[in-house]
Formats: C-alpha cells, structure tokens, sequence
C-alpha cells in the first residue's frame, strides 16, 4: 500500500506548487514577454517558425490555469492569432498537428524568462484474464517544469520530466502481450515497466534561419528523433490509460541517457537526425544512467496544415536490449496524425529488424472523441508480430514470432476541480492470437482498467 499512497502524496504535493505551465507537446514560442510581477497569467506561445514581438495580452485574473499554445508560426494581430498553428510539438523534438494546440496549466513570468509546469498523477486498477493475467492497484505520474527565454536571435529553453513510477515494483504493472526491459534481470513479458525518475533533463536552442530555425536539443535524458511523440503526450491517447503493447516499436527511446539532436524547423516541414545511446534504461530507475553517442537516427516531419502531421525515421540502435548482447537492431516508423475540432487521432506502422534475428513489425491505431466539454470516447488497435513472449531459453516457444492483435475501448467523464482536472474512467481489452497461444494465454484473453486522474489544468 506505501507504493500507492506516496506517489499520490508526493504528486499531489507537486501539482500545488505555484509553478508554471508546460505543454510537453511543446514549447515553441517565440514572443516577446512583459516583465510582470510574479502572477500567473495566460500567455499563448507560438511557434518556433516566426519571431514576431507580440502584443501583450491582459491579464486573466479568473485563476492560476492557463492555456499554453506551443505551435507552430502565426502572425500578430490578425486572426490567425486564435487559429490553429502550422504544428505543435510533442515530446523532445516530435511534431503533431497544430490544431491539438497546447495544454492547460499553471506558468509564471519572472523577468525575461517564462516558467511552465504541468503534470498528472492517475490511481487505477487493471485486471487482465488468463493463466499469464494479473491484477494490481498502482499509480502512474508525472511531471514537467520547462523555462525558455526570447532572444533576439531565437530561443533558449530548458525541460525536464519527472516520475515516481520508480515506487511501483520492478516488473511494473499488468499489461498482456507487452514486452521490454528487465526486472530482477529477466526480460519483462505481459507488463508495462515503470518510468524511470528522470524522463527527461534536456536543452534546446533554435537560431532564427530564414523562414524557419536552426535548432540543437540535447541532455543527459532526452528523446532522440526516432518514431512519433511518446503515446502519454499524443491527444490520440490522451484519456487512454493503459500503454500500448507496440510501445517498443514506436516510442521506446522517449527515456534515452544520453542525445544530442540537430535540425531545421520550418513552418511546414522538419528535417533533424540524432546520436545517442541505443541501450534501454535499466531497472535501477532513480539514477542517471552513463550517457553514450553509440546510435543515431533521422527523421523528417510535414505539418501542411494544422490538421495534420506525418513523420517518417530511420534508427540504428546499438544493443537496446541487455538481456540480447551484441544485437544491434534497425528500426523504421512511420505515421499520420490528426487533429480536428473534437477528434485526435494516429495510425502507424513499424519495422524492427534485429541482427540476430528476422523483422518484426507492428500496426497502431488510435483515437480519441470528445463528444462535449465533459466526455470523451477513445479507443486503440495494436496488431504486432512479437518473438519475446517466451523469454525462457529452454522453452521451445523461445524467440517464436507470434502475431497478436489488442482492441481497446474506452470512456472519460471530465470534472474540472479549480485549476486542476479529475478523470474517471474506464477501458475493456480484448485480443487476438494464435491458437498455439491457448495454453499460456488462454482461449479468449481480456480484461479492463479502470482509472481515476488528477491533472493540472483543463
């Protein structure tokens, strides 16, 4: 029970300190700030694409909640200025569509820098069914501060991210079909292992270059360019409360020790590649891991309207897996996201081909539909061919590729609580297998989880 109770303590301790609001889909912004006492007020960062001084706004004395829009370049004083931008960004460098904007939270102006924070703490309960099922009561969390600066030649902005998903047990929670990373020094299968402490201690400057920015991000934890934002900061997952079992195929390296990443960003397109450590985070999660350069990766990114973002990358990953030395892997994503008045979505497609071993691919689909101010319906499709299910070397299922397909569904009724925001909800998960998977899974496996989220802002 301490595992449950401290980080919902802690978590809520943080949310009520009088910080300021990140929207960790991004930090783009590139307007001029007047200096203002210590009060939190509503500022909208636009994006990285223009450097135009913009016009104060007044102050919104209504609270301490306010909507940060990290998107991509507007012009002042017209009206574009409450339109949606060309993109927004994601998580470390990752674009998604300008229409999703930025997220409610608390920010503070002190002087020439601007100071966000934005988190969420989330009690549920999973129950998974079958002979390799599990049910268990946790909490996820996390929570971002970021601090960025004007200049008169672009913009300098500092990011962190923290968990205490480190609380919960090595092997994490229950999440069938899942697989990644170790606990106790086995492979993790049919769980969803914790976020370490540090997700993220990052840099990122952009040089003002034409119609666009130059632009360096790096840390001692970063997300380099490989694959679409992290699932927990896409609007397509947004009230979805379990990770999806293709996690290791898209956005593994969103916790990467070590990345140092260059690029140009343009209104409608990005173009950037990355060195970094290709190992995943091991299972002592409170510490900073030895950061390497022994990776890299490219990506590119078209934002044509603020409808729409798609992004193609290309990795190679020196050794990602503890438990498999001296397998170098390839990985390839692609995907296409949406965003339009109540409706985020993505679909994706992956391919990772490991040196000692065949391709494996995966398929994702995902959505969600916020059918008024207070309820949203979301839903998600996974189908990928897996050959971690059996992580005995003696078992004669071992490294066997099986093809499985999750479908998920659910529903979040919305309660504003002040500044903050109380989520409760729900999903039901069915799957499809082989049949050679009946005497560790069971016939029909399923199950549901439930969920309860504490979240600064609306």
């Amino acid at each position: 029970m301490k595992y449950l109770l401290v980080p919902a303590l802690l978590g809520s301790t943080a949310f009520a300190l009088p910080a300021a609001a990140q929207d960790h889909s991004g930090h783009d912004g590139h307007q001029e700030q007047p200096a203002s006492p210590a009060k939190p007020e509503p500022h909208d960062h636009s994006g990285h694409a223009g450097h135009h001084p913009q016009p104060a706004k007044p102050e919104d004395h209504s609270g301490h909640a306010g909507h940060m829009d990290h998107s991509g370049h507007k012009m002042p004083g017209t009206k574009s200025d409450v339109s949606p931008m060309a993109f927004a960004e994601g998580s470390g460098t990752a674009r998604l569509p300008g229409a999703e904007g930025g997220m409610h939270g608390l920010h503070l102006s002190t002087g020439d820098w601007m100071v966000m924070t934005h988190g969420n703490a989330s009690l549920q309960y999973t129950d998974h069914k079958g002979p390799r099922g599990d049910d268990m009561v946790y909490v996820t969390s996390m929570m971002m501060l970021t601090a960025e600066r004007k200049t008169g030649w672009g913009r300098i902005q500092f990011k962190s991210m923290l968990s205490l998903e480190p609380l919960m047990a090595p092997p994490g929670h229950p999440n069938l079909f899942a697989t990644g990373e170790t606990a106790y020094g086995e492979p993790i299968v049919d769980r969803q292992h914790p976020h370490d402490f540090f997700m993220e201690l990052a840099a990122r400057v952009d040089i003002d270059a034409g119609a666009g920015t130059l632009f360096v991000y790096g840390g001692p934890v970063g997300e380099p360019a490989v694959g679409p934002a992290a699932f927990m900061h896409r609007g397509s997952a947004k009230y979805n409360p379990e990770p999806p079992i293709t996690h290791h195929w898209f956005d593994s390296t969103h916790i990467t020790y070590g990345v140092v990443t260059v690029g140009y960003s343009a209104p409608k397109w990005q173009l950037e590649a990355s060195a970094f450590r290709g190992r995943e985070p091991d299972e002592e999660r409170w510490g900073i891991e030895t950061p390497k350069l022994d990776s890299w990766s490219v990506r590119a990114t078209l934002t044509p309207t603020p409808n729409w973002a798609v992004q193609a990358s290309f990795a190679k990953l020196k050794e990602p897996e503890a438990t498999h030395p001296g397998d170098d892997e390839e990985r390839f994503t692609a995907s296409v996201h949406y965003s339009g008045g109540p409706v985020s979505a993505m679909g994706a497609f992956s391919s990772k081909k490991k040196h000692h071993g065949g391709t494996l691919t995966a398929w994702l689909g995902e959505v969600n539909w916020n059918l008024d101010k207070a309820n949203t319906l979301f839903g998600r499709v996974e189908n990928v061919d897996n050959n971690e299910l059996f992580p005995d070397h003696a078992d004669p299922l071992h490294e066997v590729p099986f093809r499985v397909t999750k479908f998920q569904a659910g529903y979040a009724r919305r309660i504003p609580v002040g500044p903050f925001e109380l989520v409760l909800g729900g999903s039901l998960a069915a799957f499809a297998k082989p049949d050679a998977l009946d005497a560790a899974y069971g016939n029909k496996p399923w199950g549901y989880t439930l969920f309860a989220r504490f979240s600064l802002g609306h």
